[in-house]
């Protein structure tokens, strides 16, 4: 069995491709590369061969959106590789980021390791995918080191130690490949969004821990699939958000699910008195699928008793930043 596969999915991306794929195709020696096609209508596949002949190609039959696609895309994988680096197609990597990775993956109770995510466009500034690891608070909110909802903290070095986290960023993350597949790889309900902070929480029911390594580093780009901006962004991070609350919260989760839904209210209520009428409409779109689908998620629960979980903030990441004014990461009482 081999001890790596890069694996960055791609759907009309040749841009992208373009510009980020060259130095995976550098960086990520002697390990084999594979780009995972979700069917792209431009001309994604000729380029790949064309420019890039070292990088494998996996192509799917239709468009199956980022969880999906990873699921379908590692199937023919399975068994070869002990790990798989999962990499967004809007990513620039560094010289020797893979090896500081492999180095923590191989404690025995690691599932998951990410790098230090940093702008690309600002290179001195964190990137909102994961910054430097992944935290959630009580009512479901994730954050990160260097970065609170919209606010980038500066890379100063101040959070380049390696530490447990609750999420990996599924912009760069490492996983056993075992695992992955044990776990059934991303939930495929989620479609995109949030399914690899699900993926993390359900690894860290079953005793493993998820880490930063801050001395790899990587450079995105961010909003490549879907802007900030975006309704349709909207609806799947707070949709997916109760998805995965609901599967995986422990104790009294009703009652978290239910405090969770009223922010949800809230900030639906701050949409539609802004203007943002589509966004608004997001939020409440969100929560009828999120009705739709309840049971089947209740199905999905299975949660050991007495399971503890790292990066889990037992605060309010809402109050904290908009009422306290803490916009870092280290005015945070973790």
């Amino acid at each position: 069995m081999k001890t790596l596969a890069v694996v960055v999915l791609n759907y009309n991306g040749k841009e992208h491709l373009n510009t980020f794929l060259p130095s995976v195709v550098q960086h990520a020696k002697p390990y084999d590369v594979y780009v995972i096609d979700n069917a792209s209508l431009d001309d994604s596949i000729d380029q790949l061969k064309r420019h890039f002949p070292s990088v494998n190609i996996l192509s799917l039959p239709s468009n199956y959106g980022f969880a999906k696609g990873y699921n379908e895309g590692l199937k023919p994988l399975e068994n070869l590789y002990e790990h798989y680096l999962i990499l967004n197609s809007d990513v620039e990597v560094t010289p020797g980021f893979i090896t500081p990775l492999l180095d923590r993956i191989t404690h025995e109770n690691v599932a998951s390791v990410q790098p230090k995510v940093l702008s690309w466009k600002n290179k001195c500034l964190f990137e909102h995918a994961g910054a430097s690891g992944g935290f959630l608070d009580r009512n479901g909110f994730p954050f990160c080191r260097g970065r609170i909802f919209q606010e980038c903290e500066e890379d100063l070095g101040q959070y380049d130690d390696a530490i447990p986290v609750f999420w990996t960023s599924g912009a760069c993350m490492l996983v056993k490949s075992s695992l992955f597949h044990a776990l059934g790889g991303f939930d495929e309900d989620f479609e995109a969004h949030m399914e690899e902070i699900d993926w993390c929480w359900r690894a860290q029911h079953l005793g493993y821990e998820v880490w930063i390594e801050p001395k790899a580093i990587v450079y995105h780009l961010g909003g490549g699939t879907l802007s900030n901006e975006s309704p349709r962004k909207t609806f799947l991070n707070f949709r997916n958000n109760l998805f995965m609350l609901t599967k995986n919260s422990q104790g009294f989760w009703l009652g978290r699910l239910w405090i969770r839904m009223v922010w949800d209210g809230i900030a639906a209520f701050q949409f539609l008195i802004t203007g943002k009428v589509r966004f608004f409409f997001s939020v409440f779109n969100a929560h009828m699928a999120f009705y739709a689908g309840f049971m089947r998620n209740v199905k999905k629960r299975s949660i050991p008793k007495n399971q503890t979980v790292n990066g889990h903030y037992s605060g309010n990441i809402v109050i904290d930043f908009y009422l306290r004014k803490k916009r870092k990461f280290s005015s945070i009482d973790l």
